[in-house]
């Protein structure tokens, strides 16, 4: 499928080809919710932790005798129906982690990109430079219409430029190394430099062959 390449300025700078094999696939909702909750899951620290009777701090001693009081019998303060006693079941460290395949992953991220390219909000820059100045592409970003929007780069970022996106709401900035599902979906637009093309075709390389031998 053609794509038309624009700048910042809104200046037409002609059309790239991006890949039916990348970008012309029939999104499947089911991969994608396996692999934004993979990455969910990830980034979780795990570090989740409540003391057991064996771990909080009170004294072993019987609370009372055991015949008499007319009361329970009970033993000692550390278990979990006393105020100060331990949790039972409570959590303990542990990773979140769930386990995808690398190729399974990569075929998530082409239906993502899919995805976008089916609804029309993907827009292909020829370059993602700036003079460092936020209100300066604050204003260009608004007369592109662009409230909410993920802009990959190629291998390296232009450093005025992110540096003056990161203080723009809504607005991600990532190298092509950083491209992942979740940042695709949760942003409105995704905005893909020339270099970034490039470099999903590069790494998408084998699939397109495939697809180009099976025609």
């Amino acid at each position: 499928m053609k794509a038309t390449v624009t700048t910042l300025e809104a200046k037409s700078k002609g059309e790239i080809e991006l890949a039916d094999a990348i970008f012309g696939l029939e999104p499947r909702s089911d991969i994608l919710h396996r692999m934004v909750r993979w990455q969910q899951l990830k980034r979780m620290a795990g570090t989740h932790h409540a003391q057991d009777r064996s771990e909080v701090s009170v004294t072993g001693k019987k609370m009372y005798k055991q015949k008499g009081t007319g009361g329970a019998r009970h033993g000692d303060k550390s278990v979990p129906q006393w105020r100060g006693g331990g949790k039972a079941f409570g959590p303990k460290p542990r990773s979140h982690a769930i386990d995808l395949t690398k190729k399974f992953r990569a075929l998530a991220l082409r239906h993502a990109l899919s995805a976008k390219a089916k609804a029309g909000e993907i827009v292909v820059i020829d370059t993602a430079s700036s003079d460092g100045k936020t209100g300066a592409l604050k204003k260009q970003f608004a007369s592109l219409g662009w409230r909410s929007a993920l802009i990959i780069d190629g291998a390296s970022l232009d450093d005025a430029f992110a540096r003056a996106a990161r203080n723009i709401p809504h607005i991600d900035v990532l190298p092509i190394a950083g491209i992942n599902v979740y940042d695709i979906l949760r942003r409105e637009k995704l905005v893909l430099t020339r270099a970034a093309v490039e470099a999903l075709d590069v790494r998408f390389a084998d699939v397109t062959a495939k697809a180009a031998e099976a025609k």
